[in-house]
């Protein structure tokens, strides 16, 4: 006659031959967590100091799962180009939206002021994803995203008489690296005195010249 064992005796049936599951984060955690830790070594160590193992290491996920979602480091840095340019568009479109869309002007004044504050929020995290620009990047710069937006706002602009504007994608290439230029003269200077003037003062400075650009003759007098 044999013993029954106690502990097994004491477990409810069909519950003993069940293993612990182990759990997993869902496959859009995993991709996200990633770029996350990609996103803050690149920042830290640079990116080619960084590894796909430390990659996989500050996600918390094995090394084989990065290859699931990257094939490689350099589609990882794409990857984070992406998300930052969609990030930026939204902040700009959610700025916008806070304006009627027959107030051009305001949606205007609302595209300079985001556009300013969210690259310099993120300069470092910009330098570092777009550290490496090569000539014939220049048709994949002209094109991007945030042109795009900038290319229809001013086409609403001018087809409800508020500017004038002959060449829309010509147009939006000159201003948006007027703000790029601004916002790199900033970061150039250092910390202001008092750095939430400063980025006033050279919103007000970028929404004056869009404006002038647009219709030099006529000037927002709120600007």
């Amino acid at each position: 006659m044999t013993r029954s064992d106690p502990i097994a005796d004491s477990v409810p049936a069909g519950e003993a031959e069940v293993a612990p599951r182990r759990r997993t984060k869902a496959p859009e955690i995993r991709a996200v967590a990633l770029m996350d830790a990609a996103e803050r070594l690149f920042i830290e160590k640079g990116i080619a100091a960084t590894s796909i193992d430390d990659i996989a290491a500050g996600a918390q996920v094995a090394k084989g799962t990065f290859y699931l979602y990257f094939p490689s480091k350099e589609a990882m840095l794409g990857a984070l180009q992406q998300r930052f340019v969609d990030t930026f568009c939204e902040r700009l479109q959610n700025a916008m939206d806070r304006h009627r869309p027959g107030n051009h002007h305001a949606r205007l004044k609302a595209w300079v002021e985001t556009g300013l504050e969210t690259y310099l929020d993120n300069v470092a995290l910009h330098d570092v994803v777009f550290h490496e620009y090569r000539p014939e990047d220049r048709r994949m710069r002209n094109d991007n995203a945030v042109i795009t937006q900038l290319v229809g706002l001013l086409k609403e602009g001018d087809a409800a008489g508020v500017w004038e504007v002959e060449d829309a994608t010509l147009t939006a290439v000159i201003l948006f690296n007027a703000l790029h230029g601004v916002a790199d003269d900033a970061v150039a200077m250092g910390p202001a005195g008092d750095p939430v003037a400063d980025r006033r003062r050279r919103a007000r400075a970028l929404t004056r010249f869009f404006e002038q650009a647009l219709h030099p003759d006529v000037v927002d007098p709120d600007i």
